[in-house]
């Protein structure tokens, strides 16, 4: 995905700098987390702005009609210009991006969390303070994730470092130690 990223770059860069101009980093970095949950869970939302048939500004006619209370102005005219532009197919990338350069510039870490069911809320708390414990910052932010295929447990990713804390990982160790055996 080099060429996605090389596309994405230039746009998540400006938006940063807009953003930081305007105080708003944090702010936008939170729109950016929602709206991508939006764009994954709305495969009708998404289709309509990647297809080649509207016409770009009917494209932002429905990104303001649908958006403009939920943004802020700097990630609207982003969104507006990725439309003019027919780049609405990158919006994943460049939202992405953006929220790599914001972690990056703020000193958070990323922590991706994939568990087999949604976490409660005491969970969720409890394994964000044993993440900050790993990364040794306070600063992390935790992409939470459900996957059903761990059957149970949890799969913490901080860096290079893998925590597998699932049922899954333990059947799988489990087998490769029997194979060794025998």
């Amino acid at each position: 995905m080099p060429l996605l990223n090389s596309l994405a770059t230039p746009y998540a860069e400006a938006l940063l700098q807009v953003t930081e101009a305007r105080s708003e980093s944090q702010t936008v970095a939170e729109q950016c987390k929602q709206l991508l949950s939006v764009w994954d869970s709305s495969a009708e939302f998404r289709d309509a702005m990647v297809s080649p048939v509207l016409e770009p500004s009917s494209k932002k006619k429905a990104l303001q009609g649908l958006l403009a209370e939920q943004v802020t102005p700097s990630l609207m005219n982003l969104l507006k210009v990725l439309a003019d532009r027919q780049r609405l197919q990158a919006f994943e990338a460049v939202m992405n991006r953006f929220l790599e350069l914001y972690r990056e510039q703020q000193g958070i870490t990323l922590a991706q969390v994939r568990s087999a069911k949604p976490l409660s809320e005491a969970q969720q708390a409890a394994l964000s303070k044993k993440v900050q414990a790993m990364a040794g910052t306070s600063k992390v932010d935790i992409d939470l994730s459900v996957d059903p295929a761990l059957i149970g447990g949890f799969v913490v990713s901080l860096g290079s470092q893998v925590i597998d804390a699932s049922l899954a990982g333990q059947v799988r160790r489990l087998g490769l130690a029997l194979a060794k055996a025998s």
